[in-house]
């Protein structure tokens, strides 16, 4: 028998140029896009929490303009070195930098933000954890503010740490008990860590208090 064909290397370099480029188109054009979907507008104060080096950060500061702030908030201080980075290439001057120390409850003032971002980032924090992260939302945001939760790792999408047992219901009920109430899903090819996939994000406004 004559010798196989030569299996060609999987070149990993490649293919991590492949994404990297995929996700700087997807933040300047169909990033937009979503966000715009979940409800941000020009103007905006917004609050990316777990901001990493600026999936969403990026876009959203697009869509907010010189007026808008979004601050890109994380205990990574590499990951927020590369968003700035980033953001200084992009020419975005309204992108602020927030280094923490991975405490759950910030100096914002009250009543501040028009929205805040949890994107795949509940999933690390147990339910006692959610309770303080949930309560310092509420503070921050204004009257008609909106929360975006990205629950990544529930049980029907990669099971992991405190979300492998709840259902996207099981997140809602607990977010409700918090003065939010949930408004809608949105679903569509967004980021996940440093790769694009299917994911359905749940909006939540804060509950007036006449309601």
């Amino acid at each position: 028998m004559g010798k196989g064909r030569k299996k060609k290397a999987f070149n990993f370099q490649k293919k991590d140029r492949f994404m990297n480029f995929q996700m700087i188109k997807w933040e300047k054009s169909k990033g937009i896009e979503f966000l715009k979907k979940i409800g941000i507008k020009k103007n905006f104060a917004l609050l990316d929490f777990g901001a990493r080096i600026g999936h969403y950060s990026i876009p959203a500061a697009f869509i907010v303009g010189k007026k808008g702030k979004v601050y890109a908030l994380d205990k990574n201080e590499s990951a927020l070195d590369e968003l700035k980075e980033k953001s200084e290439k992009l020419s975005l001057e309204n992108i602020k930098i927030v280094k923490t120390d991975g405490r759950l409850q910030t100096d914002f003032p009250d009543s501040y933000f028009d929205t805040v971002l949890l994107y795949d980032i509940l999933h690390f924090l147990n339910k006692s954890q959610r309770k303080i992260l949930f309560t310092e939302i509420l503070r921050m945001l204004k009257k008609n503010g909106i929360l975006s939760v990205y629950p990544k790792h529930i049980n029907s999408d990669y099971p992991m740490r405190e979300f492998e047992n709840l259902t996207i219901k099981d997140i809602i009920r607990e977010i409700e008990k918090f003065g939010l109430i949930f408004s809608k899903k949105i679903c569509d090819t967004i980021s996940h860590d440093d790769f694009l996939n299917y994911g359905c994000v749940i909006n939540f406004k804060k509950r007036n208090e006449n309601e």
